[in-house]
């Protein structure tokens, strides 16, 4: 058994390793769904005055609270987010080697590493509803390399099978939740909105993407089509495009075009759409690839069982939530919910306590003898 005063400095050791990450993850969260180098420029910079920030005012933890959570240069406000990921990473961190100390130690960087992804991950999809394939792709290629160099990761001793478990806890994901989404799309495939009274619309494009406001909700166009075959259906009262007029018409979009009738218009060759709608039938996915993409990650980290584990906590917890913004009336027609974030809550309650929980409810649903 090592000496006492190990577990305190391994501890702390923890603690600050977590917070210099956190300060790394709070570059990926900001940059990758921008399409930013995580690389180029290698200092942080202010979001709003692009002043890349000396080392002395980015330490981690201490700097945001010495600053209160201000930019040195510009004095304009740094979210607290920053801190948050700092410090939530920091108390992962800490979780993690008190939960593998000492006699499981060896995990200590797997789980570091999932933890890492599971937090980018999270940040990620609450913002922008997408889980980039770095982190995912990028964890699955993680998850099967760490299996083969960790075989007490999947639980066995030999490092190819350990690997084999890896790539199989991915597949597992992947297939599970594939098998959902297109289950889904057959069920669900489509949400129509009825309005009682005809609402103002507008089609904006901007670049290769565009805006789309029904009444007081906007949404970004490209979230509606995640599959070339998918349609939005507008019936409009009224509506004009390239200085056409129609009264009672059908608008069928898709990503790249508008078709009225006969008559059919590239979107990218034009600027606005308007008019009045009276229903609206909207493409949806039970969830996106992205999802996919990311249990597969998370089951090349922990193995199948956690795959299982993970979605039926993600979808309770999901449901949980999702029901509470019904009751509390925060549900518009557009809202989406991301799915990732329960993924990634399912994976850390499975590093933490899944297989004690799983063994009780075995226990706890055997018939009494």
């Amino acid at each position: 058994m090592p000496p006492a005063y190990y577990a305190y400095l391994f501890a702390a050791f923890s603690f600050v390793l977590g917070a210099a990450v956190g300060s790394f993850l709070n570059v990926c969260i900001y940059r990758l769904p921008r399409d930013l180098s995580v690389n180029k420029p290698r200092r942080s910079f202010c979001p709003n005055c692009k002043y890349q920030i000396p080392f002395w005012h980015n330490i981690p933890l201490v700097s945001w609270l010495a600053l209160r959570g201000k930019c040195a240069n510009c004095g304009a406000r740094i979210s607290f987010r920053y801190f948050g990921v700092e410090l939530l990473t920091a108390l992962l961190f800490l979780a993690v080697w008190l939960s593998v100390w000492p006699h499981a130690w060896v995990l200590a960087l797997p789980y570091w590493i999932l933890v890492s992804l599971l937090i980018v991950a999270t940040f990620i999809d609450f913002e922008f509803f997408i889980i980039p394939d770095e982190i995912t792709w990028g964890g699955v290629a993680a998850g099967v390399v760490l299996g083969l160099a960790i075989p007490p990761l999947m639980g066995v001793s030999a490092n190819l099978v350990s690997a084999g478990w890896s790539l199989f806890g991915a597949a597992c994901g992947y297939l599970l939740l594939w098998g959902v989404v297109e289950l889904g799309k057959k069920a669900f495939g489509k949400k129509r909105i009825t309005f009682g009274k005809s609402e103002r619309f507008t089609w904006t494009r901007h670049g290769d993407d565009a805006d789309l406001v029904v009444g007081d909700d906007k949404s970004l166009w490209s979230e509606f089509f995640a599959r070339d075959s998918d349609r939005l259906l507008m019936k409009c009262e009224r509506a004009e495009i390239a200085d056409e007029k129609f009264a009672n018409a059908t608008l069928e979009f898709h990503f790249d075009r508008v078709q009225v009738g006969e008559k059919t218009w590239e979107l990218i060759k034009l600027e606005s759409i308007s008019g009045t709608v009276s229903e609206i039938v909207i493409p949806r996915e039970a969830m996106g690839f992205g999802d996919v993409k990311f249990i597969a990650a998370i089951g090349a980290f922990l193995g199948w069982k956690a795959v299982l584990f993970t979605v039926m906590a993600g979808s309770a917890a999901g449901a949980v939530v999702g029901l509470t913004a019904i009751a509390l009336g925060r549900r518009e027609w557009s809202a989406k919910i991301p799915f990732g974030p329960y993924l990634a809550l399912g994976a850390l309650i499975w590093m933490f306590t899944g297989p004690e929980l799983l063994d009780w409810y075995l226990t706890l649903s055997q018939p009494a003898v």
